[in-house]
């Protein structure tokens, strides 16, 4: 038999990352069981490498060593190479992300682990140079000294017990649960969660902590929902002050739309150009909170720009999401987003305009970038180019415009950094959700209708008999879905009925909760795992208590069961949420900063949804006077007069708590507003019945 390691084996595999390492001398392998099986028959160590397409230090790793020749022939002659995609196996990442965290304090991507032919994770760290660099080895060399370390019995000997001890770290950190909940879920955790927060708040530049600059997004809700709660006004000024500083600074595309990764430096300047589809979903959740909380129109504008952006250039023909852009081009990490003022002014016919758009974003000749290039921020006020410029501030704006949009064009012509075109489900959910939420408080229909395209996508491609599948690349389904697959795509589901009165919308969120429960819950430990009950057998069955890049998926998985409680006539969804957070009660509370979307889905738990039935003829996107309010644990009960369809595609015999009893007050639409088990009288007027709300 040949053995599979004798060749590169990626290069019809289905990650354009992976097909990225398929001309390297290394002979990756998959992770498969033909890979796994040559480690054990050869008695070599594995060396996986994990990463993504849009990882800029991946990149750099590949052309420093992975390209090498001397590197690949000590990888394919002393080790088995693993080449996994991050994107489309969360769940490895999780393993063996964790214990880098564990024993080096740190973790990222490209993650470097050598592993024993069992799998069990010996060495680890993540970039490693071809030059040795501080206290970082050079990567060659590090590859010898193992090699030579598994060829002598004693040291192996010694890197198999760490493997064990390492193993059973990441058991006891993923996968353990208390033995018994010490108490019942905190009704202030709301208020104590945006104390942590408003800690870690950097009051000089906006966002958190003083240095790189993720969004954070979670610590933003977090604030807006403390501050609309509790009426302290720190809470509130925290998150706009971060809002401000994420739609100024050189994190959005201020030509294309859009965000990038996270900023290199404090002030929110030079980013990571990566824009990864999850960040401008959450983003655009996060700024429609603010624009609604505040009523701070340029948040409506980023949002609007951002949905613009993912439908212009992260769309599937067919409906779905893309999941990234890279970050670089031409070879270079960001040089399809920078500017000079002479290719500002090459672009641009109108001498004032684009004098003033080099002025407005701050593109100067020493500029804030690599080889005096400059990545756009906000650097001066429309006002104050007015004055600068004796103009009015509307003909600067319309000047600017023109510069836009001229500068926008002349990019165009650039070579593009590449897309990766895989369509993730979570992901996708994520955005499904986002533009759903748009459709309300933009009130703007197409953005539902994008949304629901998205949904139809995911429901026909990867909801295959009962199993969602976690992504599709090129028809090719990848692995059966994990707990975010499930629990984002239902809550984004979710969202398309609140915004659409879409019952088949409703349905389905219903049918992702029922597969929760049937694959990721155990009533036993009452806590939900984030690998499929069927799924691959692994060093441990982790959960995700933690929000990482995107939000926890056992946090939000509790959000969608405890929303979708009062559309069933059953308990068991209400049962398994409220199961989750008195397990986990002691440790969200503990440190609800790494848990925030656990506390928030606690904090709901406490106080109760904010319930709106809307009856009407023709249920259909909520009215303006709901999307001007700010309401951050509102839910949409939109339904017929007449149920029996309704409950037909729901298959229930009668109407579930939300609807019951509440029917079209003399024939006209009608609204009932409820919160923990107390309901306002019927009112004809949405913004009538958003009064009962603020009752003593």
């Amino acid at each position: 038999m040949t053995d599979p390691t004798s060749r590169n084996r990626l290069t019809n595999a289905p990650s354009p990352y992976l097909t990225q390492h398929a001309d390297n001398p290394v002979n990756w392998q998959p992770w498969d069981d033909a890979a796994l099986g040559a480690a054990r028959d050869r008695d070599v160590p594995i060396f996986l490498s994990i990463g993504y397409a849009a990882c800029h230090w991946c990149h750099v790793m590949e052309d420093e060593s992975f390209q090498d020749d001397a590197i690949a022939a000590t990888l394919n002659e002393q080790f088995v190479p693993i080449k996994v995609d991050r994107e489309q196996r969360p769940d490895l990442d999780s393993l063996y992300q964790t214990i880098c965290q564990l024993v080096t304090g740190g973790g990222g991507w490209p993650l470097s682990v050598w592993l024993t032919p069992a799998g069990k994770p010996f060495y680890v760290g993540t970039y490693f140079p071809p030059e040795p660099r501080g206290q970082i080895p050079a990567f060659g060399t590090l590859l010898e000294n193992v090699a030579e370390s598994w060829a002598d019995p004693t040291q192996r000997e010694q890197m198999e017990q760490r493997a064990e001890q390492w193993s059973g770290a990441i058991e006891d950190e993923l996968s353990a649960v208390p033995d018994q909940p010490d108490h019942s879920p905190s009704d202030d955790i709301l208020e104590s969660t945006a104390e942590r927060v408003l800690s870690s708040v950097d009051a000089q530049f906006g966002g958190f902590g003083t240095g790189q600059k993720f969004p954070q997004t979670g610590r933003i809700q977090a604030l807006l929902r403390a501050a609309a709660t509790t009426g302290r006004d720190a809470y509130g000024s925290a998150a706009i002050d971060t809002l401000d500083a994420i739609c100024s600074g050189g994190l959005f595309d201020h030509v294309g739309g859009g965000f990038h990764r996270y900023t290199t430096d404090r002030e929110w300047t030079v980013p990571h150009f990566e824009k990864m589809l999850y960040d401008n979903a959450e983003l655009t959740r996060a700024l429609l909170a603010g624009y609604q909380y505040s009523n701070t129109e340029r948040f409506r504008r980023a949002t609007e720009r951002t949905i613009e952006f993912v439908d212009r250039e992260l769309s599937h023909p067919d409906g779905g999401f893309f999941a990234s852009l890279d970050a670089q081009s031409e070879g270079t990490e960001g040089a399809f987003y920078v500017w000079t003022p002479e290719t500002v002014h090459d672009a641009v016919d109108n001498e004032t305009a684009a004098t003033l758009f080099c002025d407005r974003y701050g593109v100067s000749d020493a500029g804030n970038f690599e080889n005096n290039t400059t990545v756009l921020t906000i650097d001066q006020s429309i006002e104050a180019l007015a004055k600068r410029h004796d103009l009015d501030e509307s003909a600067v704006e319309k000047q600017l415009t023109v510069a836009r949009e001229a500068v926008f064009e002349r990019r165009s012509t650039r070579e593009r950094p590449s897309r990766d075109e895989k369509v993730i489900a979570d992901w996708n959910g994520l955005m499904c959700r986002a533009m759903a939420e748009a459709a309300i408080v933009c009130q703007d229909d197409s953005h539902a209708e994008r949304a629901t395209e998205a949904l139809d996508f995911v429901r026909d491609r990867l909801w295959q008999d009962g199993t969602l599948y976690h992504d599709s690349t090129d028809e090719t389904l990848g692995e059966p879905g994990f707990l975010s697959d499930y629990a984002f795509v239902g809550r984004g589901a979710l969202a398309c009925y609140e915004a659409t009165g879409g019952v088949d919308w409703l349905a389905l969120a219903i049918e992702l909760a029922e597969a929760i429960e049937r694959e990721f819950w155990d009533e036993t430990k009452q806590t939900l795992y984030f690998t499929p009950e069927s799924g691959e057998e692994l060093l441990a069955r982790p959960q995700e208590l933690s929000d990482q890049s995107t939000p926890s998926s056992t946090g939000v998985a509790v959000e969608l069961l405890g929303s979708l409680d009062g559309f069933v006539t059953h308990d068991r969804f209400e049962a398994i949420a409220t199961g989750v957070l008195e397990t986990h009660a002691a440790a969200i509370e503990r440190d609800p900063l790494r848990r925030l979307t656990l506390a928030l889905a606690m904090d709901v738990n406490a106080r109760g949804h904010t319930e709106l039935t809307i009856v009407d003829d023709q249920p259909t996107r909520p009215p303006a006077d709901l999307a001007a309010t700010y309401l951050p644990r509102r839910l949409l009960a939109p339904r017929p007069p007449e149920l029996s369809g309704w409950l037909d595609a729901l298959d229930l015999e009668s109407p579930p708590p939300l609807w019951a009893d509440r029917s079209a007050n003399e024939g006209v639409p009608t609204v009932y507003c409820c919160q923990q088990f107390s309901c306002s009288p019927p009112q004809s007027s949405v913004s009538d019945a958003l009064k009962w709300f603020d009752r003593d």
